[in-house]
């Protein structure tokens, strides 16, 4: 039974038994989702192209949330059954390495630069901060009152967790791993996700049904938004325009207009939806179904389910855990290549220096989070660091490309 203690602590939690949760995440790279099977201790991997499943990977007990890294590299997965996180190497679908954590670790996510993972310890009232290199964890911060979920900013320099006995949401400093602010929310809380641009925070309260909109500019909450029965993950589609809520107990999915602020659409999907992304071109939107053992899958443009996959026993949701690495032709993870680029300030506000301290750079490119080209520049003096100036970009996360004697390298930035 799935953390049923933590349940008969909270009457409101009786009115679904499946409260708590795993997550999609979409490794962009390789262009497949990996689902965390809460009943049968496995995940599963779908080939995002053809929809179907390719891979099942055995975990520990009780998969719950799954955070990929920004270069698709790895999978991180929380595993509340067992106390530990298990490390997959999405390029072998194995596990690589189990680190232990605190007691019922659930909501779990990476950050921007992937050198830090953020997991949540629900019975014991904590985050585990893990050092992604070492697989050490390197620091526990008490937080509020039963935490469930957990997202990082798109700069890396704070970490929003969700207090789900509080009503609370706590703002984590990372640089200093402290709680700088405490922001009260809904009834229930329990997803959370932080728009592209990091300007707002979403988050569902299950048992008021809504959604809050907090502005990080003052951590105060601006907008509540009704939604569906039970409102459990919430996504942000890559340009920021749509917020996307699973309701779990009417088997809906609620599509925000993040303009407007209202409910723009309503989608029936499987029994019991949880968890919930939205893939890296913002075509399509998927759905963990914990009832039928099934994952819908949402095409964004009709706000219609196009397909249904069926996966392992009890497929879990928990917040937004997305890759963010963007969809783009010729473009390859830093990781695959040696070259080695510098980007400074980062996030930045004006200019930017760009420099590859390895190899002759010969061009460089920019792209937004739709996989757009914004900035293109040849290199004629291709051992000197290159300036450029940014004050004219919107605010949010870009990816620069360096196209280097030795091929292709990646370097993301944010701009604010």
């Amino acid at each position: 039974m799935k953390n049923i203690n933590h349940k008969t602590m909270n009457p409101m939690r009786k009115l679904f038994i499946i409260s708590m949760l795993a997550f999609i995440g979409l490794s962009v790279n390789a262009q497949t989702a990996y689902i965390t099977n809460y009943g049968d201790n496995t995940i599963s991997v779908i080939n995002v192209s053809t929809n179907t499943v390719i891979d099942t990977i055995q975990v520990g007990i009780h998969p719950t949330g799954i955070s990929v890294s920004s270069d698709g590299s790895k999978a991180f997965v929380s595993n509340d059954g067992a106390t530990t996180v298990s490390v997959i190497s999405t390029a072998t679908n194995t596990v690589s390495a189990k680190i232990t954590v605190g007691n019922t670790p659930g909501g779990i996510s990476v950050s921007p630069d992937g050198s830090e993972l953020y997991v949540v310890n629900i019975l014991s009232d904590s985050v585990s901060v893990i050092n992604t290199s070492t697989n050490i964890v390197s620091a526990k911060i008490k937080v509020g009152n039963y935490p469930e979920g957990i997202a990082v900013s798109p700069n890396g320099n704070t970490v929003y967790v969700v207090n789900y006995n509080d009503n609370t949401v706590n703002v984590i400093n990372t640089a200093t791993n402290t709680v700088s602010d405490t922001i009260k929310v809904g009834v229930g809380p329990y997803g959370i996700s932080v728009s592209p641009n990091g300007s707002n925070v979403y988050v569902t309260n299950s048992a008021d049904s809504t959604v809050n909109i907090i502005s990080t500019a003052n951590n105060t909450v601006t907008d509540t938004i009704k939604v569906g029965a039970y409102p459990l993950a919430v996504s942000v589609s890559p340009n920021g325009s749509k917020i996307y809520v699973s309701n779990t107990n009417d088997s809906t999915v609620s599509v925000i207009n993040s303009a407007t602020k209202n409910v723009a659409a309503t989608i029936k999907v499987g029994a019991g939806p949880e968890g919930i992304s939205v893939s890296p071109d913002g075509n399509k939107v998927y759905v963990a179904n914990y009832n039928d053992n099934t994952v819908s899958v949402i095409n964004a443009t009709t706000n219609t389910v196009s397909d249904t996959i069926s996966v392992g026993v009890g497929p879990d949701a928990f917040g937004n855990f997305i890759s963010t690495y963007p969809i783009i032709t010729g473009i390859v993870p830093q990781s695959i290549v040696s070259a080695h680029i510098e980007v400074f300030p980062n996030p930045v506000t004006e200019e930017i220096q760009v420099i590859s301290n390895q190899y002759s750079v010969n061009s460089v490119e920019i792209y937004n989070m739709l996989g757009e080209k914004i900035y293109s520049l040849p290199i004629t003096d291709n051992r000197s660091p290159i300036t450029i100036n940014c004050s004219s970009f919107a605010k949010g996360v870009y990816f620069i490309t360096l196209t280097t004697e030795e091929g292709k390298a990646v370097k993301k930035f944010v701009k604010e």
